[in-house]
Formats: structure tokens, sequence, C-alpha cells
């Protein structure tokens, strides 16, 4: 008799329940899904389910969309829902609905709305199943039944500008004299010579009008792997894999400095731009502030846990950037000595970084890619994939060309602005080198921005300069926006 009395209790509670139930989940729906109610949704039978607006659903059967089950779609886009969503093998390819699925999805939209307020159309579909999706994503607008629009949009993404055109660059001239790989690069300020160094321990002085040697400065015991020139007194800087930073006075062409302190090999080093201040870098992890005049260690700037591989200096704060094997860039307080904001973006090594010389903006160099940012916080702007090679060199003109240079004797020339590769070099090695002597470990533009100069592994130097015949015409830009799609990472 109890058990009896049990079963008629759930019986009659159930009956009572379902009703109630359904009303209320009916009235949840309308409140909180009914713009969207209207809509067909996929199933796996490929039924489309429609919602009434007293809550009940209906099943009808859904036209079908092709014999390839790729053809089911849950919407009119084919592509990520934003920048940096990683494709999935369903979106990897794209292909277009057929008519019948467009027509359907036009018809599933409610007979209340008119032409004019309709969220989608045949042609909308079509467009949008395309390219321009990717590039010119609309702002979408949620309509209710009512036929008003729903305040809350989604944000446009970033467009994608064509890219300024530039003239291609072709070899002008090959340079040959040194016997080690050169390493290393600069420009005297008067733009008559430039100076290189190399693993064959000695600095060279070569005119560079003709490209024909002035001066061998000999002093150091191993590879110099950073030369500078002061504008501001007749002084050449050095250092070098011998842990030794020297400064030559070169009106007697003899080192006048040495400047102590590092404990193992000084990779590069650069001068502050207004005032007497020298900064090296180092393998010992850390990069050393230096007064020019008394040799003093004015600050020992710490935090890198792997070598500091390049340091760049500017007039304004930042005044100190250096950039790690430990994958990171830091900013430099110089006054107080320590660090302003460290940028964990890269994924490896950091081995090369570049002011650019108009905007308050830099970029940075690494095997995964190359990225640019924004001072003085550091602020991610784009990143510039494409050169996949170990980066071991950037260089930047004020019209906005950016040239990468590579460990395997690649070079690349990029669009600043839009991050648009333009042109792609690989030179020659030099006759009796090796194929695998085939790397850039520096490159340069001149004072007048004219000549490009590279340090090569094959033991040579190469002057670029830009092909004045070139027109747009005869060499356009081959651009397609959707290259240029931005990793907001």
């Amino acid at each position: 008799v109890r058990f009896v009395v049990v079963v008629r209790r759930i019986y009659f509670t159930t009956k009572l329940y379902l009703p109630s139930h359904k009303q209320k989940m009916g009235v949840k729906l309308k409140t909180e899904y009914g713009p969207v109610l209207h809509m067909p949704i996929l199933k796996e039978g490929r039924e489309r389910v429609s919602h009434h607006p007293d809550g009940m659903l209906s099943h009808q059967s859904y036209p079908q969309l092709g014999d390839d089950p790729e053809y089911l779609i849950t919407g009119t886009n084919a592509y990520p829902s934003g920048p940096g969503v990683a494709l999935t093998a369903d979106t990897k390819i794209h292909r277009n609905p057929s008519e019948g699925a467009v027509h359907s999805l036009t018809l599933a939209l409610p007979p209340s709305l008119d032409a004019s307020r309709t969220a989608a159309s045949v042609a909308e579909i079509h467009r949008h199943a395309g390219v321009a999706e990717r590039i010119h994503p609309p702002s979408t607008a949620v309509v209710n039944h009512s036929g008003t629009r729903n305040s809350a949009l989604i944000r446009r993404a970033p467009t994608m500008p064509k890219p300024q055109w530039h003239p291609p660059w072709k070899l002008f001239r090959v340079i040959s004299g040194h016997l080690g790989w050169v390493r290393s690069i600069a420009v005297e300020p008067g733009n008559q010579w430039f100076v290189t160094g190399s693993a064959d321990r000695t600095i060279k002085i070569w005119d560079l009008a003709s490209g024909k040697l002035k001066l061998s400065l000999t002093g150091h015991i191993s590879t110099v792997r950073g030369v500078a020139v002061s504008s501001r007194s007749p002084y050449l800087f050095s250092c070098g894999e011998d842990k030794q930073v020297k400064c030559w006075d070169l009106e007697y062409n003899k080192v006048i400095r040495h400047y102590h302190g590092h404990l193992s090999a000084v990779y590069d080093l650069d001068l502050h731009p207004t005032i007497d201040v020298l900064v090296t870098c180092s393998r010992d992890a850390s990069a050393r502030v230096w007064d020019i005049r008394s040799k003093a260690n004015v600050h020992t700037l710490t935090g890198h846990t792997n070598t500091v591989a390049t340091v760049r200096c500017q007039a304004v704060e930042p005044q100190i950037i250096t950039g790690s094997h430990d994958a990171t860039i830091r900013l430099w307080d110089l006054i107080a000595g320590k660090t302003r904001a460290t940028l964990t973006n890269h994924k490896k090594s950091v081995r090369t970084l570049v002011l650019h010389p108009r905007q308050y903006t830099f970029a940075s160099g690494s095997a995964d890619n190359i990225k640019q940012w924004k001072f003085p916080d550091g602020n991610f702007i784009q990143n510039l994939s494409g050169h996949n090679a170990i980066i071991n060199t950037l260089a930047v003109n004020s019209d906005g060309v950016l040239v990468s240079g590579a460990d395997n004797g690649t070079m690349h020339m990029w669009d600043w602005r839009t991050g648009y590769n333009f042109q792609r070099i690989h030179a020659a090695v030099q006759p009796g080198s090796l194929d695998s002597e085939s790397g850039i470990f520096a490159c340069l533009f001149d004072h007048s921005e004219s000549r490009l100069i590279t340090a090569e592994a094959d033991k040579t130097i190469k002057v670029y300069k830009e092909d004045d015949t070139a027109t747009e015409e005869s060499h356009p830009v081959n651009w397609k926006p959707e290259i240029l799609k931005r990793k907001r990472f």
C-alpha cells in the first residue's frame, strides 16, 4: 500500500510539474534569447529547430547544404571569430554555401522585418562568405522582433591599409678585405667612411664612396663584435669577445681608454646621443653604463638571466633598451639604473633591436618573428612574420623601409607601417666560400639612407642601393590583404 501511495504521488507531482517547467523555460527563452529565437539551429540530423513565441520547439526539415559534411555552416563567416584565434580543421578550407543554403538562411529571418532592416540578404551572405569578411568584418547589430536594433555592437576589427610603394634594392658593390666573419658596422657622422669589426680581430675603415680600404686597426685579441663612432668627439669605440671595450682616438689611431668590468664576451655597444655615456652588453647577462671621460662604471644593469645580445640608446625615455637570449626586452631608467618595463612576448632569443629614426617606436628581431613596439611603455604594435630564420640584424630608414638580415644569408625588406614584405634578397656567397657561410651579421643604412651596408659570413661587405629605374608600374605591389592580417599577441 505504501509503495502504491509513493508511486501515485510521484506520478501526480510529475504531471503537475511538467507544464509549469515548460512555461518557465518558455518565459526564460523569450526574455533572454528573444532577439535570436527566429534563427535556425543545425543539428546532426540536419533538422532546423525553430522557436515559437510561446517557448515550444518544433522540428522542420532543413534544406540539404550539399553532400560534403563541410558544407554545414552555423553562420555566414567560415573564419575565426577574431584576431589571434587559431584556425581549426573545419575552418582551414573555406567553401561558399550553395544557392539553396543561402536562400534558406535568408528565408529563416522573420517576415515582419522589411528589406531595409534585414540582417542578412542573399548578396550579403555570398559577400560575407568570401575573403572580404577577413579584412572588413562588419559591425554586427542584433535585430529583435520589434524591428529595433540592439545597442550592443561588435567592434569593427582594424582594417589593413595598402602598403606604401618602395623601389626594390639591388646589389651595388662587394668589398673584400677581412679574413674572418664581418660582425659589425658603423658609419661616421659625416658619411665619408664606415667602420667594420671582424672575427679576424681587426677593425677596418673603408671609404664609403669608393669602397677602398683606408685604415686597419689592431689591438683586440678576439672577434670584434661591436663598433660605434661618436658624433660628439673624434672617438671610435669597439668591443669584442676578449671582454675588452676600447676607445680609439682617430687623430692618432691609437687606443686611449679601456673600460674594464665585464666578466665575459662583450656583444654590443651603443653611444648615448646627447651625453658622454657609453653602454655595453655582455654574455655575463648584464649591461654596463660607462662615463666616457672618467671610465667609471656608472651603472650595472642587471635583471636579464642570459646573454644580453643587443643594446640601443636614445635621448628620450626610456634611454636604454636591451634584448637578451632569455627572450625578453628590457626598457631601463638611466638615472635610477633600474628596469622600467620587461617585454616577454618573444619566445626565442632577442638578437637585435632597431629604433625608428622619426617615430617613437622600435622593432625587435628573433627566431620566432619580428615585433614592433611603441615607446615609452613598450606597447605591442604588430608582428612581422615570414622571415623564417634566426634574425641577427635589423635596420630601418626614415622612408619606412625595414630590413632584416638572417643567419641563412637571406634579407627581407618590409614596409614599416603595414608590415608588408615587399622584397626578398639572397645574394650569392663570395667565390671560394662554403654555401654554409651565407649569413648576415649586421646591416646599416648610411646617413643619406641611399645605401645599405651588410656584414656577412663570407668575409665580405656588400653595399646595396635602390633601383633608380624601377617604377610602381614596373614593380607593382603584389598586395593581398589577407597576408597583412596582424596577430594581436
